[in-house]
């Protein structure tokens, strides 16, 4: 519909010998009654054109071509916008396109294919996902998806960090249970880690090597094999979301190739760096941030801030065209630090999106589920999977605005209900497979003849058609602005939109050509569904 107007326009543009504007925006009205789509192209062209918007407007109007079978009316309203309404014949002919294009129906050109790497997730291998690392894990497996479905190559990188002070924690904790296991005295710090993954794993060791481990530092054999555990255990369970990564990077290759020290050269060179109480310090303030920040610590370690601008200079190195990173809320300080010490070091942060998801709370009825990685008093992400099963995981997750805080309702995503919203758009699906299943059986079928789309012209139908054609703008929309939410609302919308028409209107009917016709909409209810969770990666159920 978009493209269409927009070739409409260009036309009659081209006829009166004004210019094309770049970026010609087609958006649909935020009021009803302004037709199915307005530009503001009059307003755009009108200074440079040294003509009154309105008046512009209008002779530009003069030159559009009107097929009465297509365009119902063309009006110049307000200061000069054009409001376009469309007739239900326009909507009904792009039922056969969309029939015709099947599951690649809502895929486009838009990106181009420009490169993007999306980092997401990115836990230290120090214990099991949480529900926390589940939802940025969902989030960015689907803005990818997104960018995907609108022409970008996307590369998916989980950054992680196998050094420092939590693996070493991490270690000794694994040494201290496998002494406890030999029955040697043991006093267990409390800011270690308490889980029973730590113990699983001391007992490994203790299989494989039974005693001849006592002396072993914490930094050797039992730190190693607590990664190797911990990290393959989060690759399983990502890949039971359906999430894999092109790379993994290695924040420790930063220190071994050099990359850490190159930076704070750099920084140096620049006057962005003092010495005070032993630490290095970079003058954040003086690029514009509140406060400076320490980059390498008294002791000698760096910061976080430090490795984390290393980290970005090799992704510009590696000339992405976008890079998306995807922070939990604990980020929400660090990140604009990095940000200026890379703008500091010459590169282009337009060129990175930063995307902040808030944090999840887990309810068991009324009650708050707390959670600590370290007391190991948390839901697992594999435990909430087993509970609720990956498409609840991956709808409700995904459903909310990630700026906002999300209550995970374990009774809810339970539910074989209506109320489940998951369950709510699956069963959409299902109920449409049910009636082709039951078509066929009556020995009627889309391809008995061509499809006569003239014939449905009830409201609901002409809602339900109207609602289908918006499927590829909502996936472009919801690729350029990072908002997967925007595609679960709109899926959700469909179904209610769906069982609304189902409700009213028979599909198997007496009338051969009108069941021809039913069938052939209720097909592409059932491709946009698919194709829509083909996003949100969850699965078309063919009963339920």
């Amino acid at each position: 519909m978009k493209a269409y107007l927009r070739a409409t326009i260009a036309e009659a543009l081209q006829k009166a010998g004004f210019p094309a504007p770049p970026g010609l925006t087609v958006e649909r009205p935020r009021q009803e009654g302004h037709g199915d789509l307005t530009t503001n192209v009059a307003m755009v062209l009108a200074k440079s054109l040294g003509k009154k918007p309105r008046a512009l407007a209008e002779e530009i109007v003069a030159h559009m071509p009107k097929d009465p079978a297509l365009i119902a009316q063309i009006e110049v309203a307000g200061p000069g916008f054009i409001n376009v309404t469309f007739t239900d014949t326009f909507f009904r002919r792009q039922l056969a396109d969309l029939l015709h294009a099947e599951s690649a129906f809502g895929r486009s050109t838009l990106g181009n294919g420009r490169r993007v790497q999306v980092e997401f997730v990115s836990a230290n291998p120090t214990g099991p996902l949480t529900v926390g690392h589940g939802r940025g894990a969902v989030f960015g497996d689907t803005v990818s998806r997104l960018l995907e479905w609108t022409g970008h190559q996307v590369e998916r990188e989980y950054y992680f960090n196998n050094a420092g002070r939590q693996m070493r924690i991490l270690g000794d904790s694994v040494r201290l249970r496998y002494l406890e296991q030999l029955g040697d005295p043991v006093e267990f710090p409390q800011d270690y880690y308490q889980g029973e993954y730590i113990k699983d794993i001391a007992r490994r060791i203790l299989e494989q090597h039974g005693e001849s481990k006592r002396q072993e530092p914490a930094e050797g054999l039992f730190k190693s094999v607590a990664e190797e555990v911990i990290f393959a255990d989060i690759r399983a369970t990502l890949n039971s979301l359906g999430i894999t990564f092109a790379s993994y990077f290695n924040e420790h290759s930063l220190y071994t190739d050099g990359r850490i020290t190159e930076v704070v050269e750099a920084l140096k060179q620049r006057g962005l760096t003092y010495e005070q109480d032993g630490a290095l310090w970079f003058k954040a303030s003086a690029l514009g941030n509140e406060k400076d920040k320490v980059i390498i610590k008294s002791t000698g370690e760096p910061t976080y801030r430090l490795p984390d601008i290393a980290y970005h200079c090799d992704k510009f190195r590696r000339q992405y065209d976008l890079m998306i990173d995807i922070f939990g809320a604990d980020h929400v300080a660090t990140y604009p630090d990095v940000l200026v010490a890379l703008k500091a070091l010459g590169y282009d942060t337009n060129k990175v999106k930063v995307l902040i998801h808030q944090f999840v709370t887990i309810m068991q009825g009324n009650e708050v589920v707390k959670m600590s990685t370290r007391k190991a008093n948390f839901i697992t992400l594999d435990e909430l999977v087993e509970d609720v099963g990956t498409d609840a995981v991956r709808y409700f997750f995904i459903m909310r605005t990630i700026s906002s805080h999300l209550n995970f309702d374990l009774a809810l995503a339970r539910q074989q209900s209506d109320e489940n919203p998951v369950y709510y758009v699956q069963y959409a699906h299902a109920r449409i497979s049910s009636i082709l299943r039951f078509a066929a059986r009556e020995g009627r079928n889309i391809e008995q003849g061509a499809l006569e789309s003239d014939l449905l012209t009830a409201p609901e139908e002409m809602t339900l058609i109207k609602r289908l054609l918006q499927f590829p703008e909502v996936v472009e929309s919801c690729a350029l602005t990072h908002e997967p939410h925007r595609l679960a609302d709109y899926l959700h919308d469909l179904a209610g939109t769906f069982h609304l028409f189902y409700h009213h209107h028979r599909v198997v009917t007496q009338d051969e050509r009108l069941t021809t016709a039913r069938l052939a909409l209720v097909r592409c209810v059932q491709i946009v569904l698919r194709n829509g969770f083909t996003i949100l990666g969850i699965n078309a159920p063919e009963q339920m």
